[in-house]
């Protein structure tokens, strides 16, 4: 059996999703970031939070309604896939595994960074012991390294904790400092604060704006609780509340610090704008020591180290779940999408994140810049998951009891233009940050083009067809049209066309064609009653499996031109036809004509009375090559596997003097294009060595209940049925599927 199910182990609690989202949001950024704030805004800065905040919550928000509803590992990746398309969901799920990934090294530098300052504060206790190693920036890159070797290491042998310890400890180190501010304030007058505040927009609004674009990326991680949806418990409930409360704990620490630091980090007659020009990186240490001493300093060192750790942590975790889930929809190599059977872990993907972030540490030089294109890349991605939530309440109606946007649908719509604007500021402010996303992006679509896209497309056909919903959020509603010209064909077709167009998702069109000449001319009032017949019947068989057709009689010389006539007025997705009379030579002339002039897919059936296609379990699909029908090919096994219980054989007949490594490879071979097209359904791959193809494909047609051949396309892209295929049409013991994609 080819299909490796994987699936991972829901251990988050709230408590645990919590810490993923502290554990991200509250990082080094916070220490890092309030002194440019001052720069830009002075104290005003304060506001600049809050109104982050604000629209981290209103984003917030849009992630939560699109997590209930899709409770999967994945976060926009995820959501994209549902309700745009596999590539749209490619570029974004591309885009966000760079981001978090160099997020993931900013804060393992941040967290080497302060580990140094730690260890050379104590080496500074021992005389003689020198530290001078510690000042160099590859110190700082070696501790880095370390720390990302033991997260991922931990992550590979536990599901996701959230990384309680460091997040208890950074609490606990911000509470300290908090703590210590409120007590240093405790003899500062009302008048004193006012003093301290003013004034309180030395450079206007446009000061706060501009302080905002860059402390936004302090508020980034609570997004990462929906990249890890999958492991969360009970979805619904947890993840809403876990991203709401990460956000206003993240407020509770940022905005009382900041308040403390404008009114008791300054020296007397110092403004908190001067405090910052002189070394905005060092605000809160300078601020720390100057209101709680020198233990003021080291809190705030502490603070870094935990605070770096505890988001390296988060964004390890969720890039790799990225991957993972890319990686099961064949966006990704396959095996970075498999979990280990010892771990319960995605191993192997995050073995690979976990190397590309190493790498991009040692070769990156400018990660100042990355880290802007990383912050650029998460704004993009709130806008357009926010976009995505409009959608998706067009689409889908929430489960009862599950999280809704409030004031919809106004929240999100202010959140894309407000996330917009943002974005429009950084790609102005720092031009190398979109350059450096326009390189990423480029990469990703050169790979998509030359190595994933074709599996990726298969695969997510296999996946309209297995979950048709898919149809609908995507906002299709794909026309079949079926000719009925055989009542005792009839119920056959329809049951086929209900199975690949469910009517909840597609629509049929039933088509009835009144020939016209000397020998049938139109006036004979029985052939149009007849032909009214057919299509009563067919209705009344359509209403009895639950399908509600459309059904159109038209007139015509000759059929074949008008079903292709119809086809293309109609713009039919995919097209159903009869294969019970081809006894003559001109019928099949006509239905070579008739595939290669529609421009719609083309599926031939070759059932008994009394066929139904529920009934066929097991499958026949016999392969020559690559074939060009792989999309629908993969959205009919899907669609006729929805019942269960369905096995596939792809079969390989080899010339019967092949030798044996040509026949390994081809078998290698098989498999891999088994894999791409079953998609969802069980199958086994069966190398046959036969003179015989024909011959040797009806002897095994025996063996199963459905046999599904794909048209020969030639060089010219003109479609051929064939000598071999209409043997096996006319001969077949099994009912058969002759298939042909769209022109």
């Amino acid at each position: 059996m080819g299909e490796i199910i994987t699936t991972g182990r829901r251990s988050l609690g709230l408590f645990g999703s919590i810490g993923i989202g502290v554990g991200s949001i509250v990082g080094g950024s916070i220490l890092v970031l309030t002194g440019i704030s001052y720069t830009a805004a002075g104290p005003g800065a304060i506001f600049a939070f809050i109104l982050n905040g604000v629209i981290a919550t209103i984003t917030a928000f849009s992630f939560a309604e699109l997590s209930a509803a899709f409770p999967e590992s994945g976060g926009p990746y995820v959501y994209a896939k549902k309700l745009l398309s596999i590539k749209s969901a490619f570029a974004i799920g591309w885009l966000l595994w760079f981001a978090s990934m160099v997020a993931s090294v900013l804060y393992a530098l941040g967290a080497g960074y302060f580990t140094t300052l730690l260890i050379k504060g104590i080496l500074g206790h021992f005389p003689g012991v020198s530290a001078g190693w510690l000042t160099t920036a590859r110190a700082s890159q070696v501790i880095a390294g370390a720390a990302i070797v033991y997260y991922t290491v931990s992550l590979v042998r536990r599901p996701a904790s959230g990384g309680a310890f460091a997040n208890i400890g950074k609490i606990i180190a911000f509470s300290l400092l908090i703590l210590g501010g409120l007590w240093a304030m405790t003899g500062e007058s009302p008048e004193s604060i006012r003093k301290d505040f003013s004034p309180l927009l030395p450079f206007g609004f446009l000061g706060v704006v501009e302080a905002m674009g860059y402390t936004f990326i302090a508020f980034h991680g609570f997004e990462l609780i929906a990249a890890v949806a999958g492991e969360v418990k009970d979805p619904d409930k947890t993840i809403p509340r876990a991203m709401i409360i990460s956000i206003l704990i993240s407020l509770a620490i940022y905005v009382p610090l900041v308040f403390i630091v404008t009114v008791a980090g300054t020296a007397p007659g110092q403004s908190i704008v001067d405090l910052s020009m002189q070394n905005p990186e060092s605000v809160i240490a300078v601020a720390a020591e100057r209101y709680m001493g020198k233990a003021g300093y080291w809190i705030v060192v502490i603070a870094g180290i935990l605070s770096m750790l505890s988001a390296l942590y988060a964004n390890i975790l969720a890039p790799s779940r990225i991957a993972e889930s890319m990686a099961r929809d064949r966006t990704l190599p396959r095996p970075l999408g498999e979990v280990s059977s010892k771990w319960g872990t995605p191993d192997k993907a995050l073995l690979a994140t976990s190397a590309i972030i190493i790498a991009t540490l040692i070769l990156v030089p400018d990660v100042s810049a990355a880290g802007a294109a990383a912050s650029l890349i998460f704004l993009l991605a709130f806008a357009l998951t926010q976009g995505i939530a409009i959608l998706a309440r067009k689409r889908r109606t929430p489960r009862p009891g599950a999280f809704r946007i409030p004031f919809f649908p106004y929240l999100p719509i202010a959140g894309i233009v407000i996330c917009s604007g943002i974005v429009i500021f950084e790609g102005i402010k720092v031009p190398e940050a979109g350059i450096i996303a326009a390189i990423w992006l480029a990469i990703g679509g050169v790979l998509y083009y030359i190595r994933f896209g074709r599996s990726a497309r298969i695969f997510d056909a296999s996946s309209e067809g297995f979950d048709p919903e898919l149809v609908r959020l995507r906002g299709r509603s794909p026309l079949f049209l079926v000719p009925i010209a055989n009542p005792t064909s009839a119920e056959a077709m329809i049951e086929v066309a209900a199975s690949l167009a469910p009517p909840e998702y597609g629509k049929v069109l039933l088509l009835s064609v009144v020939t016209t000449g000397e020998e049938s001319p139109v006036y004979e009032e029985d052939r149009i009653l007849g032909a009214q017949a057919v299509l009563r019947e067919a209705i009344s068989t359509s209403l009895e499996i639950g399908l509600n057709p459309e059904a159109l009689i038209t007139i015509a010389e000759r059929p074949w031109p008008e079903i292709v006539r119809v086809a293309r007025t109609y713009r039919c997705e995919s097209l159903l036809v009869g294969l019970t009379s081809l006894a003559r030579k001109s019928d099949e002339r006509n239905l070579e004509r008739l595939v290669n002039a529609v421009p719609s897919n083309v599926v031939m059936l070759k059932a008994p009375p009394g066929w139904h296609i529920h009934t066929a379990r097991r499958i026949l699909v016999p392969v020559g090559g690559r074939g060009g029908h792989g999309e629908l090919l993969a959205r009919i096994l899907g669609s006729i596997s929805r019942t269960g219980g369905t096995e596939v054989t792809f079969l390989r007949i080899l010339p019967e003097d092949i030798d044996w490594r040509a026949a390994k490879k081809a078998r290698n071979e098989l498999f891999r294009y088994a894999e791409d097209h079953a998609g969802h359904v069980g199958f086994k791959v069966r190398i046959e060595k036969s003179g015989d193809i024909a011959g040797r494909i009806m002897k095994l047609a025996g063996e199963n209940d459905l046999v599904i051949l794909g048209i020969q396309q030639s060089g010219n892209r003109v479609r051929s049925i064939g000598d071999p295929a209409l043997g096996i049409i006319h001969e077949c013991p099994r009912p058969v599927l002759m298939i042909s994609s769209r022109t």
